[in-house]
């Protein structure tokens, strides 16, 4: 028993080498209980190793290069997407424009733009090809550069596109950890999301970009809070070039720039109404601004009169048309099947975006947000509040929440990441279909414990 415990993390670490192995390398999506089986057995060893206080940090940072490394030559088995990127990459290196033709219009016109343009057609599927890139600018220049530097080889270009994410990933730790020391948290906490197999399978093997999102997106806001407002804001404004899920959160940093609260003679936190000094008015339209300026000049190479219109109709689509691992969101769709018969997805997707900015107005204005915890646990709440209405919550969306919770006091993006993979159940049917009483557990797991944490640090608010 004391061997046992003495190398226990040495066990833990090669048992997870093996079962990441097998997984990069012989596991097929259909597969859905070998599948199943070696994600909660990932999960158990990531628990105990987190749990393992002899792992020293650097040791903890050595351990999760060396699990993303394992994926390095294995080709995506959980996602097809990566095809597309290809594609868009090989596109620009050809001097095309990704955003302005459709990948199927060449193939019905055996017109072959680019090398393997067959493969990788048929790779990202008919529903992909059919439909105009929604990538943004920064995200393209990732594709760009493994075009550049494997024109001609799926392979070579998988393994370029994986090590710029693991590049990425490395540096939301140097940056995440830099910032935990800042807001006196514990650095460890990085690994949650680091050393997470959700993570290391999602990003790193299935090849989802959401890791140079965050890069920047972390490191702008270890320069807020050195207040460092505008390299902040150029490092922000690159996060939504690579992925538009931060433009949810700038209306939150109103709070950080026009502060609405101060201290009553009790010295307790009050509302004291808004303080428009002209100071922090132009810092706050400066840093918006410069936001918008930055997509702004990154989308110019590829602007055209038909590229607002593709565009848009592209990322629309996400919300009137596809349906994919929803939670509330079916539940209305069921009530109006009740009601009218038919799927109300149109008018639904219509209506779930107005209730997300309406509760991003309310924890604008209404919730206290003016320290970076509070920022955080903020964007958090909102995210999720958008995830939780939406018709499509792919599994790697969950990045982004991960992230956010590592800087604050709620796991509940942990236990998403962990029961996230139930809705891969869908893949093992063909042809593909849900099977809505997976989907429910998985919702009812996370909302049930999110509860939980909820209830648990207002009981110790209001009594302890």
């Amino acid at each position: 028993m004391s061997f046992l415990k003495k190398y226990q993390h040495v066990i833990l670490i090669s048992i997870s080498i093996v079962l990441y192995f097998f997984f990069a390398y012989f596991l097929e999506r259909t597969q859905f209980n070998i599948l199943i089986f070696l994600w909660f057995s990932l999960f158990g060893c990531f628990y105990l190793l987190m749990k393992n206080n002899e792992i020293s940090f650097s040791n903890l940072v050595g351990i999760s290069i060396i699990f993303r490394l394992i994926f390095l030559f294995a080709t995506p088995n959980l996602s097809q997407d990566f095809y597309r990127f290809i594609w868009d990459g090989r596109m620009i290196l050809e001097g095309l424009n990704p955003y302005l033709s459709l990948p199927e219009t060449f193939i019905q016109q055996h017109n072959y733009p680019i090398a393997e343009a067959a493969e990788l057609y048929s790779g990202m599927g008919e529903l992909n090809g059919s439909h105009y890139t929604n990538y943004p600018p920064l995200n393209q220049l990732c594709f760009f550069i493994a075009a550049l530097f494997s024109s001609k080889s799926i392979f070579g270009s998988v393994v370029v596109l994986r090590l710029i994410i693991i590049l990425a990933d490395i540096g939301i730790l140097f940056f995440g950890k830099k910032l935990l020391e800042k807001i006196n948290l514990p650095v460890k906490n990085i690994f949650w999301y680091v050393l997470n197999p959700f993570i290391i399978i999602e990003m790193t093997g299935n090849l989802h970009f959401e890791p140079v999102m965050l890069f920047f997106f972390i490191f702008g806001m270890y320069k807020l809070h050195q207040k460092k407002w505008l390299l902040a804001a150029i490092l922000i404004g690159c996060s939504i070039s690579v992925k538009l899920i931060p433009l949810l959160f700038l209306p939150l940093f109103f709070q950080w720039f026009i502060k609405i609260y101060g201290k009553d003679k009790t010295n307790n936190i009050k509302w004291i109404g808004f303080k428009f000094k002209s100071k922090k008015m132009f810092q706050i339209v400066s840093f918006y601004t410069i936001i918008i300026l930055v997509n702004i000049i990154l989308f110019l190479p590829f602007l055209s009169s038909t590229l607002i219109s593709n565009y848009s109709n592209s990322v629309g689509l996400w919300f009137g048309k596809f349906e994919f691992n929803a939670s509330f969101y079916y539940i209305f769709r069921e009530i109006g099947y009740l009601f009218r018969g038919y799927n109300e997805i149109a008018i639904i997707g219509k209506i779930t975006p107005i209730l997300t900015i309406l509760f991003l107005l309310f924890l604008t204005f209404f919730k206290k947000n003016i320290s970076i915890k509070q920022l955080f646990t903020t964007m958090l709440f909102s995210l999720c509040f958008y995830y939780f209405t939406s018709t499509t919550v792919h599994p790697w969306y969950v990045a982004t929440p991960i992230i956010l919770s590592v800087f604050t006091k709620y796991k509940f993006p942990m236990v998403w990441s962990l029961v996230i993979i139930l809705s891969y159940q869908a893949y093992s049917n063909n042809p593909w279909q849900e099977n809505l009483w997976f989907v429910a557990l998985e919702y009812i797991i996370v909302i049930s414990f999110l509860v939980y944490e909820i209830i648990k640090k207002t009981f110790r608010k209001n009594y302890i």
